[in-house]
C-alpha cells in the first residue's frame, strides 16, 4: 500500500509505471496474435534444411567405400562406377549453408546434383544384381543397408523441410502475419522450396533386394 501510495502521489513516476504496465500488457497481446511466428518459423526452416544437409553428406560419405566393395567384384561395370564418383563429386562440391535458403538458383542446383546422385546410385544396385558373389559379400550387404537407411532419412528429411517452408510461407503471406511481415520482418524473404522433379520422388529410392 505504501509502495502504490509513494507512485500514484508522484506524477512523473505515476506516467512511467503506467508506460511500463502498458508495454507489458501490448507485449502479451501481440504475442497471442503471432507476432513471433515469423522468426520461430524460420528458425524452424534453418533447423529443417541442417537435417537434409547432415542426410545427404550421410550418403555422400557411404559413396567411396560402396564403389570400392563393387568395383572388387564388377570391375568391368566401369562407366556405371564412374557414373557415381562424378555424381557425387558435383553434388559435394556445392557449398550449403543457410544463405542458400534465399538463393532459388544455388537450391535448385543443390537439388539436381542430389538427384543426379540418386539416380546413379540407383543404377549401381540394378548393376549388382548380376554379381550373385557380390550380393552375397557381408560388406555390400552392410553397405548397402546403410545406403537404403539412409535414403530413407534424406525422404523424410525433405518432408520436414517442405512443410517447415510451406509454414512459413504461409505466415508470411496470411493475416496477421502479413501485417508483422510488413511491420517488423520485411528483410525476412519467402523461401524457396524444394520441387518434385519426377514421379514419386518423395519417395525413398528402393535399394534393397
Amino acid at each position: 500500500m505504501q509502495n502504490h501510495a509513494v507512485v500514484t502521489n508522484n506524477p512523473a513516476l505515476f506516467r512511467r509505471w503506467y508506460q511500463l504496465t502498458a508495454l507489458i500488457m501490448l507485449a502479451m497481446t501481440l504475442s497471442g496474435c503471432g507476432i513471433n511466428n515469423i522468426p520461430s518459423y524460420d528458425e524452424q526452416v534453418k533447423a529443417a534444411w541442417a537435417q537434409v544437409e547432415n542426410q545427404y553428406q550421410r550418403r555422400a560419405d557411404l559413396v567411396p567405400n560402396l564403389v570400392e566393395t563393387v568395383k572388387g567384384f564388377a570391375s568391368q561395370e566401369k562407366e556405371t562406377l564412374t557414373a557415381v564418383i562424378e555424381a557425387r563429386s558435383k553434388a559435394t562440391s556445392i557449398q550449403v549453408d543457410d544463405s542458400i535458403l534465399n538463393n532459388p538458383r544455388k537450391l535448385q542446383q543443390f537439388q539436381q546434383a542430389q538427384g543426379q546422385l540418386t539416380s546413379a546410385l540407383s543404377r549401381l544396385m540394378a548393376v549388382s544384381e548380376r554379381y550373385p558373389d557380390l550380393k552375397s559379400n557381408q560388406n555390400f550387404l552392410a553397405l548397402q543397408s546403410q545406403l537404403e537407411g539412409t535414403e530413407n532419412r534424406i525422404a523424410v528429411a525433405r518432408r520436414d523441410f517442405i512443410q517447415a517452408v510451406e509454414r512459413y510461407n504461409t505466415e508470411i503471406r496470411t493475416f496477421p502475419g502479413r501485417i508483422w511481415h510488413s511491420m517488423l520482418y520485411s528483410d525476412m524473404p519467402i523461401r524457396e522450396n524444394f520441387k518434385a522433379t519426377a514421379e514419386n520422388a518423395d519417395e525413398a529410392p528402393k535399394v534393397k533386394f
